[in-house]
């Protein structure tokens, strides 16, 4: 079976750590504390230029829910933009409307602006009223993938969910699980559910390198990295099933 593991990078270090140890994808994202916004021009650029696996940054203005403005709508188009100027694979977005259904206007506008490169929904997904009618609502506008939990917080308590979902697509679009995966319930997942590709943040904190800490801060100055020893064990895993 031929697997594929994306991974979430919110710096250039991780970046370059997942290409050296066989990723497949990058999510790119910035502000780990909301769960991932849109990364900076600087960022999406200095990634596109050191690596050749596929590049998707997420293209999210706010944290908090996936109901947009107006006026925010038109920040992810010029964000959209940049991600394609810049030379990216694609892009990751997801948008609602009050009621839980797909925004259907906003998300078709912003696949035919993305085209050629393709875009993921990313896990508003999992916000949705009903997740099969999202189904068909994603497909319709055109992407290319959807990543999921299976409306569950994580993706091993999802998993009915995400076999359902990726039955019901039929090969029409990638179901994604996402959400928790690690290197001990990789194999459970995969084999349950049937997917082939997976989205895992296989991450670690690192301390600070400053010689210098301001002890009346009283603050601990850790910062999100991708885990490399973790991403070999979920390949590893991968490759055993």
């Amino acid at each position: 079976m031929d697997f594929k593991l994306e991974v979430i990078a919110f710096n250039i270090e991780s970046c370059i750590l997942a290409e050296a140890n066989g990723v497949s994808r990058i999510e790119l994202c910035d502000n780990q504390a909301d769960g991932g916004t849109t990364p900076s021009y600087g960022f999406i650029k200095a990634a596109r230029k050191i690596l050749s696996i596929e590049l998707y940054p997420i293209i999210r203005p706010r944290g908090g829910d996936f109901l947009y403005s107006d006026e925010e709508f038109e920040i992810i188009k010029s964000d959209l933009l940049v991600c394609k100027k810049l030379g990216c694979d694609g892009v990751v977005i997801g948008l609602l409307n009050g009621d839980g259904s797909v925004d259907k206007q906003k998300t078709k506008i912003l696949t035919e602006l993305a085209y050629p490169m393709g875009v993921t929904f990313h896990r508003a997904f999992d916000r949705t009223k009903n997740m099969f009618e999202a189904l068909e609502d994603i497909i319709d506008c055109g992407c290319e993938r959807i990543l999921t939990s299976g409306q569950k917080p994580n993706a091993i308590d999802g998993m009915d969910n995400i076999k359902a979902i990726i039955e019901k697509a039929d090969d029409r679009i990638t179901i994604m699980p996402g959400s928790g995966i690690n290197s001990r319930n990789i194999i459970e997942i995969a084999q349950y559910t049937g997917a082939t590709e997976f989205h895992s943040s296989a991450r670690n904190f690192i301390e600070s390198k400053m010689q210098f800490s301001q002890p009346t801060m009283n603050e601990q100055l850790t910062s999100v990295n991708l885990n490399a020893d973790e991403v070999c064990s979920i390949l590893n895993a991968l490759k055993s099933c």
